[in-house]
């Protein structure tokens, strides 16, 4: 289960990726604007700001999302990226912070870019940050014997969950696409009580949290607090700095 309201924490620092992403994006008058993996749908509304002549189509694979999007008055369906098929008329795909769910998303994005149409823009943005202390530390706690037969059937992604932007590039290079390319680490300032854990909370915690029980979760969120109080210490001014590294590639088609 996702938690809109959770995932929305922070949630001016978490677009910034989204925004840089769109920007690259070079359609004018695109007839169909496509966001997968919509989210509570607070970033999908600047698309339809942008393109308000676009037919909009959003979806997520989250209940709970979508009914948070349908609340902001989008016509959000409930979706696996997986089984979409590109309409006739999509001129236009963004898919933001999904793609790292997906096994072998790279034969995902060959289909895609094969059934759109002439001119049409692929825009992905990942997550880079697998091997961040965030997640090599919370890897590393499930692991441990206190918690490893109760997280058995966890899967934590590792890095090898995305590819890097130049293997992104020669993949849509090579099925024919235009391709702009990039990575960027953003210094977050995260403010307030264990900030970084509330930050992977809405996110990379979220397969541990369904695996365990209300009072377990609550002790595997305390032993994991110092960890990384540790590595990411906060300073005399109350900002912690989190290395924040994203993946960007926009595809021509």
């Amino acid at each position: 289960m996702w938690d809109p309201d959770k995932y929305l924490d922070y949630a001016d620092l978490r677009a910034r990726p989204f925004h840089d992403l769109v920007s690259r994006i070079g359609a004018t008058t695109p007839r169909r604007v496509v966001d997968l993996g919509c989210g509570p749908g607070n970033l999908t509304l600047s698309l339809r700001s942008r393109w308000p002549s676009a037919v909009l189509e959003c979806g997520d694979s989250s209940p709970e999302m979508v009914a948070a999007a349908r609340a902001r008055g989008l016509d959000a369906a409930l979706l696996d990226v997986r089984d979409w098929e590109p309409a006739p008329d999509t001129d236009v795909v963004v898919s933001n912070a999904v793609l790292q769910w997906v096994p072998d998303h790279s034969a995902l994005l060959g289909r895609w870019v094969a059934a759109l149409p002439s001119g049409a823009y692929l825009a992905i943005q990942v997550p880079g940050n697998f091997n961040a202390p965030s997640h090599a530390l919370t890897r590393q706690l499930a692991a441990s014997p206190a918690w490893s037969s109760r997280l058995a059937e966890v899967v934590l992604r590792e890095d090898d969950a995305v590819s890097s932007s130049l293997e992104y590039a020669n993949l849509l290079a090579d099925a024919g696409c235009g391709v702009d390319a990039w990575e960027t680490t953003y210094v977050q300032p995260l403010r307030g009580a264990s900030p970084v854990l509330e930050w992977i909370t809405g996110t990379a915690l979220r397969p541990i949290r369904a695996a365990l029980a209300d009072a377990e979760w609550a002790q595997f969120r305390a032993e994991l607090a110092p960890l990384l109080a540790s590595a990411y210490p906060t300073r005399p001014d109350g900002t912690t700095w989190f290395e924040f590294r994203r993946v960007f590639f926009v595809a021509t088609v």
